[in-house]
């Protein structure tokens, strides 16, 4: 392109300097040829690059940290002339994003296709653009670029440890029997059916007893024997930490990362930020896989932008809404773990297993026990050692005081395993010594 431009430059300036010193026409004729190079050159580029598009498709719009996203690209050269060359730039936010290209010859009324594998490594919602195309003219003279917006977006999902235990809170009643106590939620149990009254939602109605009646009835639920499983996420900005460290690449050698990674179905050894957010939420989401996995109710309450709360429910449905919550917290709440108990622990139904964690070494975290106890709630502390993470010493004297109130404890240090460091520490407790989930008598708390 470069030595393009010097041929046009050497040409106008021969042509000028030629015709005004000597006169001759062949002078003449070297500068218009010049200026009409630079004629051309402008409307080829102009014609190359104004019918160009592109097409880009994908199969999920949902993946995980860890994953690798597929994305194929369409590029569309809808001019009849040939286009020599086409620049793809994909201007994503989403980290060592593939799909930037250089095309060439690209035949008039010709579609290229390819397809770019992207290492997914952070967690969010990331726009699928916006994507530039760059041509110009065979001399290099100009260049057009063409924006095109994203049409979609990509939500990457926390990623999920495969946990091959926990520890498991009994449920209300001895072998899963049915509570005798109605229960003004829908439940999977239902006991029977009642005339309907004012008030009762719409969703209770049981049709067939309604048409073989003659008058509206409504369904009657009892109580789920199993306990309630609640993570408490614990995003408040000032008990966070996050250790530095270089961030992950690819291989430097980009030929043997696409032979390596994707001809032989392999992806990147991945490993987590050293960030006790990233620890906390990877954590959360595993939980949640596990526990609906054992067809247990999960519910989670977590406060960082915003205040939320998605109640217990066992379902695929519910796995995806606490991935997706997850996806997008942060750590820039305001509101203490024990705040967060607060506000929401009496709403909670007796024998609920409550799962905080958190890399807090702050007193706080034991009074947020102490109220769930009090409440008749089961507290487990995944508590993730703040000092391995660059933050404070004070872990080990939480985990000591919790130990005294017979609160199961995991401690999560930084670059764990954690699906094995989750797994073995259910296998340090008994599940059927229910000594653990009662209460030591505590004089100051009459």
């Amino acid at each position: 392109m470069r030595s393009g431009r010097i041929l046009i430059a050497l040409l106008i300036l021969l042509g000028s300097i030629g015709a005004v010193v000597t006169g001759q026409e062949i002078y003449s004729r070297i500068l218009y040829l010049g200026l009409l190079l630079v004629i051309v050159s402008a409307a080829w580029t102009w014609l190359v690059t104004r019918p160009l598009g592109i097409q880009r498709h994908s199969r999920s719009l949902r993946a995980n940290v860890g994953d690798m996203f597929e994305e194929h690209f369409e590029i569309n050269n809808g001019s009849f002339l040939l286009n020599l060359w086409i620049e793809v730039h994909n201007q994503t936010a989403i980290p060592n994003a593939a799909g930037s290209r250089l095309l060439t010859l690209v035949g008039a009324r010709q579609k290229r296709t390819y397809t770019a594998r992207s290492w997914l490594t952070r967690r969010g919602a990331f726009p699928l653009g916006p994507t530039s195309l760059t041509s110009g003219d065979p001399f290099g003279l100009f260049r057009i670029r063409r924006q095109f917006s994203a049409r979609e977006s990509l939500v990457v999902l926390p990623m999920i440890f495969d946990i091959a235990s926990f520890l498991s809170p009994p449920g209300l009643l001895p072998g899963g029997q049915v509570i005798r106590q109605k229960a003004s939620d829908v439940t999977p149990h239902a006991s029977g059916v009642r005339e309907y009254v004012a008030g009762d939602p719409m969703k209770r109605i049981h049709w067939p007893s309604t048409a073989r009646r003659g008058q509206v009835m409504v369904k009657e639920f009892e109580q789920d024997p199993q306990a309630e499983v609640w993570l408490f996420v614990d995003a408040q900005e000032a008990v966070h930490y996050q250790k530095e460290r270089a961030p992950e690449t690819l291989n430097a050698d980009p030929m043997l990362f696409k032979v390596d990674s994707f001809l032989f179905g392999r992806r990147p050894d991945f490993h987590l930020p050293p960030s006790t957010l990233e620890y906390a939420v990877t954590i959360s989401a595993s939980l949640a896989h596990y526990f609906l996995g054992q067809r247990r109710a999960v519910g989670l309450l977590t406060s960082g932008r915003a205040y939320t709360m998605i109640p217990a429910e066992r379902s695929e449905r519910q796995e995806a809404k606490i991935l997706e919550t997850l996806a997008f917290v942060e750590a820039e709440g305001s509101l203490s773990l024990a705040g967060l108990v607060a506000a929401q622990g009496r709403g909670l139904p007796q024998g609920s297993s409550a799962i905080l964690v958190t890399p807090s070494v702050s007193s706080e975290l034991l009074a947020a026990v102490d109220d769930l106890q009090r409440r008749h709630l089961r507290p487990v502390v995944v508590l993730l050692m703040a000092e391995t993470f660059g933050g404070p010493r004070g872990s080990e004297r939480i985990m000591n005081s919790l130990s005294e109130r017979r609160v199961p404890t995991c401690p999560i240090y930084c670059d764990a395993d954690l699906g094995a460091a989750l797994a073995s520490f259910s296998a340090t407790y008994n599940v059927q010594d229910a000594r653990i989930w009662q209460r030591p008598p505590l004089p100051h708390l009459t």
